[in-house]
């Protein structure tokens, strides 16, 4: 089955458009040459501090390679079982045909630092007040630091019905359960723009990583049925689970205006419970009680929570918004824990109101990495993250929007005069389908 990839993307690219993407080009060797953060330019202290790593994704892996340069002596222990590294941000453009599967595979073991310990186990407790992680083969790990990047779980079982084998099966996509599932969903996908019929797209009512995903699929299925002619015969319904299409205001009636022009129907406070593959029948919760829907496709995301050794520690939040899933409780803009302060948490896991991002985790992990180091070396830090998050919104092939936000919902656009954040541009497809890979592997080695 072709990708789109495979098609040409630049045909009707105008000379003002090939004007942004060089000025683009310009801004990212800006970028790269742009001086280094403070961890890195101060001297690097000698100490002997035990520093342990709980998660080896996108997060775990950039700290390790932060602070293996920033650090002179420190031993540090990178814990997790995953052999295989996945480029997540790219399941999206699996999973509607843009890339193929290999497109984010690669080998975790590439971006282990040198001198830095990779213990090749599963988290299995976290031990805050013994200062010390146990893993799934038994080993225990003592620690006088502990960066917790573990990620998030997904946990299909609460949806009745639902189990990841059905993935591609049955009408039923899931672009988050990995290479294969988001292969399995363009399959999905494909077929049903094919056939026509009516398409369900979810979110969970839970917090999750990249909330644009949900949005991005649901355009790119109405673009592939208009260019393959059958969008008269294709209905594309979304379903949000609150009162909002995103929780950014200026964004969410931008998306919503978006959806209107394009005859998508946005169904509000619904949250998808079950599903029954055979008849065809999607059951959601909604503030008057539950109520069935038919589809044809369907695209589920599951609930989304911390992975059970968070859950189950004294880590997480023990009241508020975040207690109820797991989330790490982190200040906001140091992200260290707020009862134990040699322990700290980046990436999925920490519970901030934003940052659920690959790029999040750029700003997040060299700022925590201040904050680690300045401790050693008996200084403080005055180093904030201000909650940048960013979303290349994908509204239709070959074209996106580059959407940046902090905590207060400013939007703090990285290329004022070149990118509009809230227009429908082809160099944010550009960036999205070509050129955040590479940057996403310079962060993993600790040079983003």
């Amino acid at each position: 089955m072709k990708t789109f990839s495979e098609q040409p993307v630049s045909a009707g690219i105008t000379d003002a458009g090939r004007r942004r993407m060089l000025a683009l080009a310009a801004a990212g060797t800006l970028g790269a040459a742009l001086p280094a953060h403070a961890s890195q330019t101060r001297a690097r202290p000698k100490t002997s501090a035990r520093i342990v790593i709980a998660g080896a994704g996108a997060a775990g892996l950039a700290a390790a390679s932060r602070l293996s340069a920033a650090l002179d002596g420190a031993r540090i222990t990178l814990i997790d079982a995953r052999i295989q590294h996945y480029y997540q941000p790219g399941f999206t453009l699996v999973g509607a045909g843009i890339k193929p599967a290999h497109y984010v595979v690669s080998a975790t073991a590439e971006y282990v630092p040198s001198g830095v310990d990779w213990v090749p186990e599963t988290v299995a407790e976290i031990d805050p007040e013994g200062k010390k992680v146990v893993t799934s083969g038994g080993r225990s790990i003592p620690y006088d630091y502990l960066v917790v990047a573990t990620g998030l779980s997904l946990h299909y079982e609460e949806i009745e019905g639902m189990e990841p084998a059905l993935i591609g099966k049955e009408g039923i996509a899931s672009i988050y359960n990995g290479p294969e599932a988001a292969q399995a969903s363009w399959q999905a996908l494909s077929g049903f723009v094919d056939r026509g019929g009516r398409g369900l797209f979810t979110r969970p009512a839970t917090e999750m990583k990249c909330a644009g995903a949900p949005l991005k699929y649901t355009f790119l299925a109405e673009d592939h049925a208009t260019r393959r002619g059958n969008r008269g015969k294709t209905e594309i319904h979304y379903f949000s689970n609150n009162k909002v299409l995103f929780s950014v205001p200026i964004v969410s009636e931008k998306v919503r205006m978006l959806f209107r022009e394009r005859n998508i129907p946005a169904t509000y406070e619904r949250v998808l419970t079950a599903i029954d593959p055979g008849r065809r029948i999607a059951t959601f919760r909604t503030p008057e009680g539950s109520e069935e829907q038919s589809y044809d496709f369907i695209h589920v995301i599951p609930p989304m929570r911390a992975p059970a050794a968070v859950r189950n520690s004294p880590l997480p939040w023990q009241s508020g918004n975040w207690a109820g899933e797991g989330w790490m409780e982190v200040d906001r803009g140091t992200l260290r824990h707020v009862r134990y302060p040699e322990v700290f948490g980046v990436g999925d896991i920490a519970g901030v109101p934003k940052g659920k991002t690959a790029a999040s985790v750029k700003w997040q992990v060299p700022v925590m990495v201040d904050h680690l180091v300045a401790d050693i070396a008996g200084s403080r830090s005055e180093q904030i993250y201000d909650g940048y998050t960013s979303c290349p919104l994908i509204t239709r092939l070959g074209r996106a929007m580059l959407v940046e936000f902090d905590y207060e919902n400013n939007l703090v656009p990285s290329f004022p005069g070149v990118i509009a954040p809230l227009e429908e541009l082809w160099v944010s497809w550009v960036m999205k389908t070509m050129a955040l890979k590479p940057t996403y592997i310079s962060m993993l080695r600790g040079r983003a």
